[in-house]
C-alpha cells in the first residue's frame, strides 16, 4: 500500500499567509497540516510516500519533508506545478504507484480518527475504489454523493442543489485500475480534470466502488476561520506536556504544553488548551488564553491572546487583546499606549504592526 498527499493550489482564500509559503504548511497547534496527513498514513502501515507539489513554494515542503527518514517513511516527490485538478495529479503518479493499491490524501484534509480503519475495510472488501463521505451543513461547497437508496451511483462537484447532504472527504482509497480511465476524462467547468469523473467513469464501468461515512470531525481547512477551528480542534485532544521552564507563581491552567526551552515568566497566565512552542518567553503579566498556539522562537511581551495561531519568530508586545488571529512568522505587533479592546488580524510573513 502506498500513499499520495497532494501538496498543491494556490491557497487563495488564505493570503496573504499563502504570499510565503502553501497553505498546507500553516501550523495547527505548533504542527503543519501536511505533516498530521503524513504522520496519518504512516501510522496506518503505509511507508513509500508521493507528494505532488505545486507551484508555491515547493522548496519549502521538501525543506520541511527531506527523504521522509524523520518521519519514518520514504518520500518521492512529483512536480505538478499549476493546479489542474486532482484527477491531473494523480495521473502524474502512475510511474510512483506501479501495481500497489494507495491511498490519495489531499494535504490540506484533517480526520480525527484517521484513515486505519477505512483502509482496513477498503482491503477486506476487495474494493476498486473506496470513498469517504460526510454530512455537512453546506453540501455546494463540496463534492456530493448522489445515492439511489444506499446505492452509490454517482457524485456532482459543487452542485447548485445538492443530491445529498454526504460531501467527499479529502481522503480516496483506488487499485491502479484507476489509472485506466484519467486518459478519458474532460477538463470541468472549472477547467480542471476532476476526480468525482474518474470515480463516477469507474462506477459506470462497473468497477466495484465502494463508500464509509466519517466518524468524528473532519476539516477541510481552506479558510482562516477553517485554520482556526482545526487549531481548536486539534488543542481540544492535546496530551499536556511540560518540557520548558515556569517560573515561580506562574500560572498554569488545564492542558497546557510547554515545549522545549520554552519559558513562562512569573505573573503570566497559560489557560488551556495551549501550546507554547519551544525557545519561546512569555513575559510576566502576559495572559494566553484557551485554544492558542504560539510557535517556536516566539517573544509574547504584553498582551491578551485567546483562540489564535502566533507562529514562528513573532514578537507580540501590546497593550491590547488579540482574539480569533493568525499571525505569520517573523510578524511584530507592538503598542504603546491605550485600553486594552479586542482586535483580530490575519497577517502575512514578516508583517509589522503598531497599534
Amino acid at each position: 500500500m502506498k500513499g499520495i498527499i497532494l501538496h498543491g493550489g494556490a491557497g487563495t482564500r488564505l493570503r496573504p499567509l499563502t504570499f510565503s509559503g502553501p497553505k498546507q504548511l500553516i501550523p495547527i497547534a505548533n504542527k503543519p497540516i501536511s505533516q498530521y496527513v503524513l504522520e496519518d498514513l504512516r501510522d496506518a502501515g503505509v511507508r513509500d510516500v508521493a507528494i505532488v507539489l505545486g507551484e508555491t513554494f515547493p522548496e519549502l515542503v521538501q525543506q520541511h519533508y527531506g527523504d521522509g527518514s524523520r518521519f519514518d517513511v520514504s518520500i518521492t516527490y512529483i512536480f505538478q506545478g499549476k493546479p489542474l485538478g486532482i484527477a491531473h495529479a494523480l495521473s502524474l503518479c502512475r510511474d510512483f504507484v506501479g501495481g500497489d493499491s494507495f491511498i490519495l490524501y489531499l494535504g490540506d484534509n484533517l480526520l480525527q480518527h484517521g484513515v486505519r480503519g477505512y483502509l482496513e475495510r477498503f482491503v477486506r472488501e476487495d474494493f476498486d475504489v473506496q470513498v469517504l463521505l460526510k454530512a455537512v451543513d453546506d453540501p455546494t461547497k463540496f463534492g456530493v454523493a448522489r445515492f439511489e437508496g444506499e446505492r452509490l451511483v454517482g457524485f456532482v462537484e459543487k452542485p447548485k442543489v445538492p443530491p445529498s447532504k454526504y460531501a467527499l472527504v479529502g481522503v480516496y482509497f483506488f487499485k491502479p485500475t484507476v489509472f485506466d480511465v484519467l486518459g478519458d476524462l474532460k477538463p470541468s467547468w472549472r477547467g480542471e480534470l476532476e476526480i468525482t469523473d474518474a470515480i463516477q467513469l469507474l462506477l459506470d464501468k462497473g468497477y466495484k466502488v465502494g463508500y464509509d461515512f466519517v466518524t468524528g470531525w473532519w476539516k477541510d481547512t481552506g479558510t482562516p476561520d477553517d485554520i482556526l477551528d482545526a487549531n481548536r480542534l486539534v488543542l481540544d485532544e492535546l496530551n499536556p506536556e511540560i518540557k520548558g521552564f515556569i517560573e515561580n507563581n506562574a500560572s498554569i491552567q488545564g492542558r497546557v504544553s510547554i515545549e522545549a526551552n520554552a519559558i513562562v515568566k512569573h505573573g503570566s497566565i497559560i489557560r488551556g488548551p495551549s501550546i507554547i512552542g519551544e525557545n519561546s518567553i512569555i513575559e510576566s503579566g502576559v495572559y494566553i488564553g484557551p485554544y492558542t498556539s504560539i510557535g517556536k522562537h516566539t517573544i509574547v511581551k504584553r498582551g491578551e491572546i485567546e483562540n489564535s495561531i502566533i507562529m514562528d519568530y513573532c514578537l507580540i508586545d501590546v497593550n491590547d487583546r488579540i482574539v480569533d488571529s493568525l499571525i505569520a512568522p517573523y510578524s511584530i505587533i507592538a503598542s504603546n499606549t491605550g485600553k486594552p479592546m479586542g482586535k483580530r488580524f490575519i497577517l502575512g510573513e514578516r508583517s509589522h504592526v503598531e497599534i
